[in-house]
């Protein structure tokens, strides 16, 4: 099921070429919906578009809309950003995969083939809607009261979890912060190179590999690149107050805390800006893969 799902995400801007060049696959006046009469060889792939299915289709994945199945989809019916309608008399021989979105069959017993899985997971079903119809938001996020309310509660979320860390683990964190201003060209294409290295091996492993196989190396890659995340930008974001609070700030104004929430609030800024937001959170996960593999004892790093 996984490995189905993700070679349809990977080759999607192919597929689409093609969904369409059945004549039996049309698109409504309004331009809104997909409309499957009879294409049982086909799957169809669909952006910013609902789908339905009339009399038959091979598979449906939908990104930012619904599906209707009507008729039979001998395969997975997958959708990202969007619901799922089983009516009356319909059927689905493959996996069901709702993520941001519900599955609602109109039976009480589907039809259905035994053994197969549904996945639903009901989160951040407008954002994902959003992105299904309009990709390039993603990249220029709209600037709003609402979008600042959640910029601020994510700083106030980062600042608590750095203050943990800091708290709880005082030493690891001076002595990554030090390797960082010591060595971070190192640190960053380790970390580069091992996240490139990690996402290859588990896109890869999950289309080649069998299924326990692919899964052990989704786990522990998951756990080095979160691990990294977290840690790396607990660290960028005390490296970053420490050199704002030396340059900006006299000295009776140099307390740990303060440096900690200008850190905060530096990184979350830069998180926020279009486009610029990807670098920055490619460098997170470059520098913090980087320092949980090529952690070690160092000299604690002193106070400016």
């Amino acid at each position: 099921m996984l490995r189905t799902f993700l070679v349809l995400v990977l080759f999607i801007p192919i597929l689409c070429l093609t969904a369409f060049a059945n004549p039996e696959i049309t698109t409504s006046e309004d331009q809104t919906t997909v409309i499957v009469n009879d294409a049982p060889e086909q799957d169809v792939i669909s952006f910013g578009k609902s789908v339905i299915v009339i009399k038959r289709a091979k598979g449906v994945l939908v990104v930012g809309g619904d599906i209707t199945v009507e008729g039979r989809v001998e395969g997975d019916v997958a959708t990202i950003g969007g619901n799922i309608v089983q009516k009356e008399n319909a059927y689905i021989g493959g996996e069901v995969i709702a993520i941001g979105g519900s599955y609602k069959p109109e039976s009480t017993s589907p039809l259905r083939e035994a053994g197969k899985q549904t996945i639903v997971l009901g989160v951040f079903e407008e954002e994902l809607r959003s992105f299904g119809q309009d990709p390039s938001r993603v990249f220029a996020p709209s600037f709003s009261l609402g979008f600042l309310a959640q910029r601020l509660f994510i700083a106030l979320v980062w600042f608590v979890i750095s203050l943990v860390f800091t708290t709880l683990a005082p030493g690891a964190v001076s002595r990554a912060v030090a390797r960082v201003q010591l060595s971070s060209l190192k640190i960053f294409a380790i970390g580069a190179f091992s996240f490139v290295l990690i996402a290859t091996a588990v896109v890869g492993g999950s289309i080649t590999l069998p299924n326990y196989l692919s899964a052990t190396i989704a786990f522990l890659g998951a756990v080095v690149v979160l691990l990294g995340f977290v840690f790396g930008r607990v660290v960028l974001q005390v490296s970053a107050g420490k050199l704002i609070q030396k340059h900006f700030l006299a000295g009776n104004n140099r307390s740990e805390t303060l440096a900690l929430l200008i850190g905060v609030l530096a990184w979350t800024l830069v998180l926020s800006l279009p486009y610029v937001w990807l670098i920055a959170l490619f460098v997170i996960f470059a520098a913090g893969v980087g320092l949980v593999l090529t952690g070690k004892t160092s000299p604690k790093w002193q106070n400016p």
